[in-house]
């Protein structure tokens, strides 16, 4: 969709939402963590974590910015209500959903309406969206 088309569904930030995510590292590098928490450099190993992955985040922040414009990615938080996909419906619109980040949908969109509306989906991050919406946009979602 256009960022100039006032049909155009915003993305709407939200601080605090997170997901998990396992990280598997060995034991000596494991201990180190420990030692910088024990030295009060941390409050806990998640905290090194989340530090170190916004600092990588940080250092690629040219390059995910232009990779973010060149394959025209909503970068954030994604919320399609129910209205908004009815109004795409309505203009005859087939939403691509492309998001870095979190992408929702609506608990009160049936999955008709979710397949009348949405072309496909392609998430880098989280996806969240009833059982029976995820279901039947299962061959959208790439």
């Amino acid at each position: 969709m256009s960022e100039t088309d006032p049909s155009a569904v915003e993305p709407r930030a939200r601080a605090g939402e997170t997901e998990k995510m396992t990280v598997n590292v060995g034991v000596v590098d494991l201990g180190q963590v420990d030692l910088l928490v024990q030295e009060g450099f941390y409050s806990n190993r998640s905290d090194l974590v989340r530090t170190a992955v916004r600092n990588q985040l940080a250092q690629h922040a040219d390059i995910l910015k232009a990779t973010v414009a060149r394959r025209t990615l909503t970068l954030g938080l994604q919320h399609f209500s129910r209205a908004d996909l009815e109004r795409a419906v309505a203009a005859g619109q087939r939403l691509q959903v492309q998001v870095v980040g979190l992408a929702r949908i609506a608990d009160d969109v049936t999955p008709e309406l979710a397949l009348a509306a949405i072309e496909s989906v392609t998430v880098l991050g989280a996806f969240q969206a009833s059982p029976a919406v995820r279901r039947a946009l299962a061959g959208r979602i790439h």
